[in-house]
């Protein structure tokens, strides 16, 4: 049960001040067991730490009435979303969704966020290396990874695919071989 609140055509109301209301976490995440709550994260011009979590707490019990499972809401300002100590920060620019534009939250500046996955098929044996090209790329008709969960071969060895499909593939290509590595990358919007 997957609870992407950011595909959903939400009626919010929110102060001029939110920047954007962003989901992030395991909820955003295909491949995974069932999520335990969904993370929000919303983001506020500077505006007094009261007000930001005022806000956060109308936008909160709005949200909880599109979710079947808790709610889990954090407020930043620009400055406290980019401190060394926040440990959402990572999951909120790379794998965040905004609810306000649908799109990645790292779209705000410009960056795509995408998910490398190197690999070598060196050591395996040439019906495992076919395994894996049809695992990628399908077979007798039936759509292979890349093309089901928009992925791209970027050149022998290395593929590029959505964040929220990382898991999905990492789990495929396990079966076959251990020998890979995944990098986060941006891309210039």
């Amino acid at each position: 049960m997957m609870q992407k609140l950011w595909q959903k055509k939400l009626k919010l109301s929110y102060r001029k001040e939110v920047i954007d209301i962003i989901q992030f976490g395991s909820s955003v995440m295909d491949g995974r067991e069932n999520p335990n709550d969904v993370d929000i994260a919303v983001i506020f011009q500077k505006i007094s730490l009261k007000e930001q979590l005022d806000e956060a707490q109308k936008i909160k019990k709005q949200l909880e009435k599109n979710s079947e499972i808790p709610v889990h809401i954090n407020s930043f300002d620009m400055q406290s979303l980019f401190e060394p100590s926040n440990f959402a920060r990572e999951g909120i620019l790379f794998y965040g969704r905004s609810l306000i534009t649908k799109s990645y939250f790292s779209e705000y500046f410009n960056f795509i966020p995408k998910i490398q996955i190197i690999y070598s098929l060196n050591l395996l044996k040439k019906k495992d290396k076919v395994r894996f090209h049809y695992m990628l790329r399908g077979k007798a008709g039936k759509y292979g990874l890349l093309r089901r969960y928009s992925g791209k071969l970027i050149s022998p060895g290395v593929i590029e695919v959505p964040p929220e499909y990382e898991n999905i593939f990492i789990h495929s290509i396990k079966e076959i071989t251990k020998d890979f590595e995944v990098k986060k990358v941006f891309h210039m919007k």
